[in-house]
């Protein structure tokens, strides 16, 4: 029987898409138990960081593509989710841009402190340098992955 052998560049890169979905799943459960203490849903919280990431600010249809492409929603349910942030005062709206509030960004700032006094915990024992490359490595993964769709 005749062994392929695999270049150890593969090897390398085939163990990340699992590493990265297991980091993922842990660390969504350490946020499902922020967002519980805080009392608002995933989606909220992600439309909120999703918001924050565009500056803060965009017309409404600029953010309804937003949370389409990011959050991976149809038009409707990211109108009945912009829909919801603006009914609960998370988001502001004139003349066809919305905002976040600053109710939004109170709860906001309470949530990222909480995440923060969380992650501080876990990534105490890394190096600084470590955590930066990774954010960087996975940030580069995300747009390239992106383009390949």
């Amino acid at each position: 029987m005749t062994k392929t052998r695999t270049p150890a560049s593969a090897a390398f890169r085939y163990p990340i898409g699992p590493a990265v979905g297991m980091a993922e799943s842990v660390l969504s459960k350490l946020l499902a138990g922020v967002l519980a203490e805080t009392g608002i849903s995933r989606q909220t919280y992600l439309a909120l960081q999703r918001m924050v990431s565009i500056g803060g600010q965009a017309t409404r249809d600029q953010y309804l593509a937003d949370l389409s492409e990011w959050l991976d929603l149809e038009q409707p349910k990211a109108n009945e989710l912009a829909d919801g942030l603006l009914a609960a005062g998370l988001l502001a709206a004139t003349d066809g841009t919305v905002r976040i509030s600053e109710t939004g960004t109170e709860l906001r700032a309470q949530v990222m402190d909480s995440v923060g006094k969380v992650t501080a915990r876990l990534y105490e024992p890394f190096d600084p340098a470590d955590l930066e490359t990774t954010v960087r490595t996975l940030e580069r993964i995300t747009i390239r992955a992106r383009e390949l769709r």
